[in-house]
C-alpha cells in the first residue's frame, strides 16, 4: 500500500504574535488546527523537487528574519474559507522564495503570502462566524524566524523535519 506523502516549506507563526490565530481556529476549524499550526506557506511540494537542492539552498540562505504586514481577514471558496491576505510588495518574501528555489525554478510562481484561519476542505463559515472573525484583534505585522521543512503523510497532522533559521548575519 503506497502512502500519500507531501512535503513543502512553511514559516510557522511564532507564539508572540499567534494567540489570537490560533484560537480563530481552534473555535472554527478545529480539525485543520489539530493537523498544523498557524503558518505561512513558503514553497509547496510540487515546488521543491530536487529536495536535495533545495535544502542546499537553505544551508546557504543567509537572508535574515522576514516581515510580513497582514489585512483584515476575508473570504474565499465562495465564502466559506477565510484567510488573512498580505499587504504590500513582500519584497523579501519573494526574494527568499526565489533563493530557495535557484536551481529549481528559474521562474517561480508569484505565491503569495496569507495565512489561513478557517480551511473549506474542513470548515464552513456563516455570516454570522465571520463577523466574529472580524471583530477579533489579529496581529497586522508578522515577523517570521525560522523556515520549517514538514511532511504530512495520508493527510494526517504534518511534521517538522527539520528547521532552518533565519537569523541575521
Amino acid at each position: 500500500m503506497n502512502k500519500i506523502i507531501r512535503r513543502q516549506l512553511t514559516l510557522f507563526v511564532d507564539e508572540t504574535f499567534a494567540e489570537s490565530i490560533e484560537i480563530i481556529r481552534h473555535n472554527y476549524n478545529p480539525e485543520q488546527s489539530k493537523l498544523i499550526k498557524s503558518h505561512v506557506t513558503l514553497c509547496r511540494e510540487d515546488e521543491i523537487q530536487p529536495l536535495k537542492l533545495v535544502i542546499k539552498n537553505l544551508e546557504e540562505n543567509r537572508s535574515g528574519c522576514i516581515s510580513i504586514e497582514f489585512g483584515p481577514p476575508i473570504r474565499f471558496a465562495s465564502g466559506s474559507g477565510v484567510f488573512m491576505p498580505h499587504l504590500g510588495e513582500n519584497k523579501p518574501f519573494h526574494e527568499l522564495r526565489a533563493f530557495i528555489l535557484r536551481g529549481v525554478e528559474n521562474y517561480p510562481r508569484q505565491h503569495q503570502p496569507h495565512i489561513t484561519l478557517m480551511h473549506p476542505r474542513n470548515s464552513i463559515c456563516t455570516d454570522h462566524i465571520f463577523e466574529e472573525i472580524q471583530n477579533i484583534s489579529l496581529p497586522q505585522r508578522i515577523l517570521f524566524r525560522k523556515i520549517s521543512l514538514l511532511e504530512q503523510k495520508d493527510g494526517g497532522k504534518w511534521k517538522i523535519l527539520r528547521e532552518f533559521d533565519l537569523a541575521s548575519f
